[in-house]
């Protein structure tokens, strides 16, 4: 037998236990004789003397006043049991409807605020717009994505997406300017060649392409 089917013959039983207590409070009878005719072989039931000629049985012996006073007892304090368990089924659902009544309402979703809605429409003015490649566009475009983030998705899932965009997102191009030059600026003459001097006298010196020199 399943849970269900426990379940159900449990509420059944609950369901008939008032009048098996109330046949049970009644007086008992004495004894319950069942009679048997012996020429037609049919049964009746007597709390008395069955009838001359029948065969007679007792089914159900006379109980003493101890016996019915216990009895009695029993089925009172059944019934007392069954008014409490359904004066505490009754607490219980009382006290499940206030906790039910006062659950706070949950929070509505970023999604459906204002600000979501006019995040995305500026994000989506943005994409519609013709493609220029430039840099302050493109950090333009990954600005409103972010504000369509931030006002659209709950705390923790824009944290996820905070962290997902740090490990995508581009460096910005480093550019290099040349360095400035004064007005009328011109270059330094070469350096002069260096002097290879050949041979020398007393007097003077001559280097390889014949230019003297004194000493």
């Amino acid at each position: 037998m399943n849970a269900a089917a426990v379940r159900a013959a449990s509420a059944a039983a609950w369901a008939t236990l008032p009048l098996a207590l109330c046949l049970a409070g009644q007086p008992a009878a004495a004894q319950v004789v069942r009679c048997t005719d012996a020429a037609t072989g049919r049964t009746t039931y007597t709390d008395g003397a069955c009838p001359r000629g029948n065969g007679a049985r007792e089914v159900l012996p006379q109980k003493s006043a101890e016996e019915l006073a216990r009895e009695r007892q029993q089925a009172d304090e059944a019934l007392a049991r069954w008014h409490e368990r359904l004066r505490r089924e009754d607490a219980e659902r009382a006290a499940a409807t206030r906790r039910e009544a006062d659950r706070p309402a949950p929070a509505p979703h970023p999604g459906q605020s204002a600000a979501c809605q006019q995040a995305r429409q500026q994000l989506q003015r943005l994409l519609a717009a013709p493609a220029t490649g430039l840099h302050d566009d493109v950090l333009r475009l990954q600005a409103a994505e972010r504000q369509a983030d931030q006002a659209c998705l709950p705390p923790e899932e824009f944290a996820r997406a905070e962290r997902s965009r740090a490990l995508v997102a581009p460096q910005a191009p480093v550019i290099v300017l040349p360095p400035t030059r004064p007005p009328h600026w011109r270059p330094p003459p070469p350096p002069a060649p260096a002097r290879e001097i050949t041979n020398c006298n007393v007097f003077r010196c001559y280097d390889r392409q014949g230019n003297v020199y004194p000493r």
